[in-house]
C-alpha cells in the first residue's frame, strides 16, 4: 500500500496544472514581440518619417497571431469563461487607459499620417492582447462551471 503524496484516487478530478491547452500564452508573447519590434523600429526614426514596410509586416504578423489566439480560445469548451471575462474586462480597462496615455504622447510629439496610423494600430493590438493573456493565465487554473 502506497501512501505517497502524489498518489491520486481514481475518482479525483484531473489536475488543472497538467491539462493540455493550446499555446495561447506563447502565441500572445510572439505577438507582443512583433508589436514591440514595430514600435521600436518606428520610434527610432522619430521625429522623421520611417519607411513603413517593415513596421507593416510586423503589424501583420502580430495581427495574424492574435487572430490565431482568438480562434484557439474559441475552440475551448471546458474552460472557466466566467473568470476569463471577469479578469480580462478589468485588464482591458486598465490597458485602455494606458494606451490612451501613450496615444496622447504620440500625438503630442507630432507623429502624423501613416506613421501615426501604424503606431496606433500596434497600440490597439497591444491593448487587446495583454488582457487576453492575463485572463487566460488566471482562467486556465480555474475549474469550469
Amino acid at each position: 500500500m502506497s501512501t505517497a503524496a502524489h498518489d491520486v484516487p481514481a475518482h479525483a478530478a484531473p489536475s488543472l496544472v497538467d491539462r493540455r491547452l493550446p499555446p495561447i500564452t506563447e502565441i500572445g508573447a510572439l505577438s507582443m514581440i512583433a508589436i514591440a519590434g514595430g514600435v521600436i523600429y518606428l520610434a527610432a526614426y522619430l521625429p522623421r518619417h520611417a519607411p513603413l514596410w517593415f513596421a507593416i509586416v510586423l503589424l501583420g504578423v502580430a495581427a495574424a497571431l492574435q487572430v490565431t489566439n482568438v480562434i484557439l480560445l474559441s475552440r475551448l469548451s471546458d474552460f472557466a469563461w466566467g473568470r476569463f471575462f471577469q479578469v480580462a474586462r478589468w485588464a482591458l480597462l486598465a490597458y485602455a487607459i494606458i494606451a490612451g496615455m501613450i496615444e496622447f504622447a504620440f500625438v503630442f510629439d507630432h507623429t502624423r499620417g501613416a506613421q501615426l496610423v501604424v503606431m496606433t494600430t500596434m497600440l490597439a493590438l497591444f491593448m487587446l492582447n495583454v488582457p487576453v493573456l492575463i485572463g487566460f493565465t488566471v482562467a486556465r487554473y480555474q475549474r469550469a462551471g
